[in-house]
């Protein structure tokens, strides 16, 4: 938990520099002993000046402890002349409280609160405690911490310090590292000082993994042997120096430290074993040394503050008063010994005295010292760390200690520090004595630990549950987790058997919740498709059709969960009804606002296409797309782009499709999530580019691999359109085959599939495959019924006849189709009908069709189709000309995707928090685009640079919604 509003942290070294005589920094004194360090001063220059010149730079500062990763951080702000500098650094035993370090690097830039977007805002507050609200999601807050950082360099540039990140709180790792990746143009230096990872008993941070590095390494021996003469000015033997510099290995705190801990004979006279440990171990022994001649008092004192992690002197003394510490002598002597400094905070020589002294304690006394912490902490102001005191102080299982954490978890989830949350659980389960209690506690623990990202955390909880006495809902419920950790780390074709067994073990217990997994069940079949083992969509669709109904009223969920089970069991006709109503349903609760953003979209949107609803498939996955950017919902948001990715592809407008993949990707890379394989797939295939067959061949593969089958039908559809479209029929019918007739109807992909089967083994010379394909997509497009769906059977049934019954059922195909919003679908049955039309050489009524396809192919930027109609033009004795080049085609694919964002009207706020970039940086993308389109203002964008940026105003006289744009309900 961050430190209350009411007191500063002052262990955290927060300071403003605008001058290099600032009173806290000594420049020739910091910087008189960076001997040999010309390389690294210059790269900290060089950053220095480009932070200046309004560039912003992130470096992460490598080395072992005490090889002078923070002398480096003293010279950078000594040298910070005219820039704002905040400091901050992690704390070992601070690193369970979410957020701890975070809000000591914002709070002194809170006075900008009020400028950010009121969702960062409010984001914020709560993170930080300063007021209630519901958990806030981190990429929130992230983009808050980006934007308070580009508002406070509005006076001058800002440099941020983060020392000893090794030890940085979950919460704020996370946060700070998705700052760092989005800075570009907001005149800000983010600095990381961290140990190397390979150093004993430290962590690694992965979130800091890939930003740029400058690894620190030891002195040179001429410059080590400079350092320690500057410290140490007795009598020394040649040899016993010799031996100081090998073992130090140039680490600068070794070769200041190490000599006090050692006698003047015992530094004559030999300097000690020493053998095999590497300095920061002898570091440590050197300042336990120091500290152990120090009275009881003294060292007591010290432990105290070594216990408590804030540095507040008020709080260490009343602690020291309440174990019996002769206080005002404790403290002359310990600050004598010059370890540390008791002024308005306690400050430490160096973290790794903190860590000496607390580690060469006895359990005992650090029980000791924590329960006096605990004793004199305000249960008010801070609850969570006096809870964390007390359970660092307990001996023994200890219920009102464990019921505590329990509290503090349930107030870190609030504040979205779900890290924080599971390592408070998964203390409380340790403390707990009932063992039933205990399971109770280690399964909620579990459960944080999977939701905060830690799948191999939650496997050990986990274990832990069910090594005690659970019931048999809890057993249950261990089951169900076990399956979603193992989906988590290896999503794929076996979860659908074990969710279907954990549902029926629920039907005992919670008919409600069962019903609820067997809709996981189904979903994870569905994705499995072909490729499920132990059972796949039939199986378990079976399961659930015969599963218990809850008693009540029956809900839209139960209807859904039963047209499930009748579509995969008794066949698409039979569910066609229960779709509809249940469909109808969704669509006027997420009119009226009802439908949160959630996995539940999935299955609706997935119903819509099922359905060949193009209205409800516009509509609700525009919604949800607008619902999920609204609440900053980033884990639905890549799925909420991938169908409205694919609805635009399908629209005919793979121009905003493709912005939309660019944003997607720019979500994975922030949130680490993998990016959905279908929309880059369709996009690809379409757009019918030479790259295409890899991407096709790399999606197919990765699908397989994974075991996910409906991925791998996919990628066999968007072979065989791509293939049609080039008229490459024999290998289009090749993979039409491949996905469509072994596997399963899974939905839009295998229709799909028997559509380009229909097509492929036209053009192949293959009647008989194409009237198989044929019946058994007119199956499914009757029980539909819509226009979208009779327009493809009468596209397909043309390709089978002949004369004036061809004709008619062209001309139906384009009529039907005309009436949907699917304009990918209507250009192609204007190029076929137009083909057909040139075979009966009818030129001039061929002509006409094949303009218009021609024109809308173009217009899409479907390459292979736009080629395939211009040699249909050709033959028809047409001369086709080729558009020229606009000049967007200059831009950047991100200047590109800002200009689009702002032709729709969107403030720079907003489009900031769309691409996960600072405003600031928007200004500065904004000033290139103007240049290169030769404009001045946002009007002369929305007005003038309208092609190749975008969305169609209106298909087929339908008017587009834009829910791109945020609007008022």
């Amino acid at each position: 938990m961050p430190p209350s509003q009411e007191t500063t942290s002052p262990s955290f070294d927060r300071t403003r520099v605008s001058d290099r005589r600032h009173p806290e920094y000594d420049f020739e004194r910091k910087t008189r002993l960076l001997l040999g360090r010309q390389r690294e001063r210059l790269v900290l220059d060089r950053l220095l000046d480009d932070v200046r010149a309004g560039a912003s730079a992130v470096l992460v500062v490598r080395g072992e402890a005490g090889v002078g990763k923070t002398a480096l951080l003293d010279y950078l702000v000594a040298t910070s002349v005219n820039c704002e500098v905040v400091r901050t650094a992690g704390i070992q035993s601070e690193m369970e409280l979410a957020s701890a370090a975070l809000h000591q690097v914002c709070a002194p830039m809170l006075e900008q609160l009020g400028r950010l977007p009121v969702p960062q805002q409010e984001a914020l507050r709560t993170a930080f405690g300063i007021s209630a609200g519901t958990r806030p999601d981190r990429f929130i807050v992230g983009l808050g911490v980006l934007g308070l950082l580009a508002e406070t360099t509005r006076q001058r540039p800002l440099i941020c310090l983060i020392d000893d990140a090794q030890w940085l709180d979950r919460a704020s790792a996370q946060v700070l590292a998705f700052v760092a990746r989005r800075l570009q143009a907001e005149s800000v230096a983010m600095i990381f000082a961290v140990r190397e990872s390979s150093a004993p008993g430290n962590p690694d941070v992965p979130e800091l993994a890939g930003l740029c590095e400058l690894l620190v390494d030891g002195l040179p021996e001429d410059d080590a042997r400079t350092l320690f003469r500057s410290v140490y000015h007795g009598p020394i033997d040649p040899s016993v120096l010799d031996r100081v510099l090998l073992e130090a290995d140039g680490n600068p705190l070794a070769l200041q430290e190490l000599p006090r801990g050692f006698t003047m004979a015992e530094l004559a006279g030999g300097f000690g074993s020493g053998a095999g440990t590497r300095p920061p171990g002898r570091i440590e022994e050197s300042f336990r040394r120091q500290a152990a001649p120090l009275p009881a008092d003294a060292q007591q004192l010290l432990l105290i503050a070594a216990a408590e992690p804030v540095g507040d002197l008020a709080l260490t003394l009343r602690a020291a008063d309440e174990l019996g510490v002769a206080v005002q002598a404790a403290v002359e002597r310990a600050e004598a010994s010059g370890l540390v400094e008791f002024g308005a905070r306690i400050r430490f020589r160096h973290p790794l005295v903190r860590s000496a002294i607390y580690r060469a304690a006895t359990r005992e006394k650090q029980r000791a010292v924590h329960y006096a912490l605990a004793q004199v902490t305000d249960p008010n102001l801070d609850p969570d760390r006096r809870a964390w005191h007390r359970a660092q102080a307990a001996g023994a299982p200890d219920e009102d200690v464990a019921a505590e954490l329990e509290r503090s978890a349930d107030r870190a989830q609030a504040r979205g520090g779900l890290a924080a949350a599971a390592a408070f659980l998964e203390r409380s389960t340790e403390l707990t004595p009932d063992a039933a209690r205990r399971g109770q506690r280690a399964l909620a623990a579990a459960h944080a630990k999977l939701d905060a990202g830690e799948p191999d955390a939650s496997s050990r909880m986990l274990a832990a549950a069910r090594a005690s006495p659970l019931d048999g809902l809890e057993r249950a419920e261990a089951d169900l987790l076990g399956v979603q950790i193992a989906f988590m780390m290896n999503r794929g074709s076996e979860a659908p058997l074990p969710l279907r067994e954990v549902a029926a073990q629920l039907e005992e217990h919670d008919i409600r919740r069962a019903r609820d997994t067997y809709l996981e069940a189904l979903l994870a079949a569905w994705f499995a498709a072909h490729l499920a083992t132990g059972g796949g969509l039939q199986e378990v669709a079976d399961a659930a059709r015969h599963a218990p109904v809850p008693q009540g009223p029956t809900t839209d969920t139960d209807v859904l969960i039963d047209a499930l089970a009748l579509r995969f069991t008794d066949g698409y006709q039979s569910a066609v009804v229960g779709f509809r109503r249940t469909l109808r349903n969704f669509r006027d609760r997420a009119r009226a606002g009802q439908e949160g953003p959630s996995l539940l979209w999935h299955v609706y949107l997935n119903l819509a296409v099922d359905l060949w609803d193009d209205d409800a498939f516009d509509d609700l996955s525009g919604r949800f797309l607008l619902l999920a950017r609204e609440a900053g919902a980033l884990s639905v948001l890549p799925f909420a782009l991938t169908v409205r990715i694919a609805y635009y592809v399908m629209a005919g407008d793979i121009a905003e499709a493709e912005a939309l993949l660019a944003e997607q990707q720019t979500v994975g890379e922030v949130t680490g999530m993998p990016v959905a394989t279908y929309g880059p797939l369709l996009a690809a295939a379409w757009r019918g580019t030479g790259e295409a067959f890899d991407v096709i061949a790399a999606v197919r593969a990765e699908n397989a691999q994974r075991g996910e089958g409906a991925g791998v039908v996919t990628a066999g559809w968007s072979q065989a359109l791509l293939c049609n479209s080039l008229g490459r029929y024999d290998e289009a019918l090749a993979a039409a085959q491949e996905v469509s007739y072994p596997i399963v109807e899974i939905g839009i992909a295998t229709r799909s599939s028997l559509i380009e089967l229909v097509t492929a083994a036209v053009g192949a010379h293959r009647p008989d495959l194409a009237k198989d394909a044929f019946d058994r997509l007119t199956a499914l497009t009757q029980a539909s019924g819509t226009d979208w769906a009779l327009g493809l059977e009468a596209r397909c049934r043309a390709l089978l006849l002949d004369g004036d019954a061809a004709e008619h059922c062209h001309r139906e195909a384009i009529e039907r189709l005309a009436r949907t919003r699917i304009r990918s679908d209507l250009a192609r049955a204007i190029l076929q009908y137009g083909e057909w039309l040139r075979r009966q050489k009818r030129r001039i009524d061929a002509r006409e069709q094949l303009r218009a396809a021609h024109e809308m192919f173009t217009t899409m930027g479907a390459h292979a189709f736009t080629a395939r109609a211009a040699r249909e033009l050709a033959a028809t004795g047409e001369v086709v000309r080729r558009r020229t080049v606009d000049a967007v085609g200059e831009l950047t694919a991100q200047e590109a995707q800002i200009a689009r964002l702002v032709r729709e009207g969107l403030p720079n706020a907003e489009v900031a928090a769309r691409l996960f970039i600072s405003p600031r940086t928007v200004e500065w993308h904004l000033s290139r685009v103007f240049a290169k389109l030769h404009i001045t203002s946002r009007r002369q964008l929305q007005r003038d640079a309208t092609q190749g940026f975008g969305t169609v105003k209106t298909v087929n006289g339908h008017e587009k919604p834009n829910y791109s744009k945020k609007t008022s309900a």
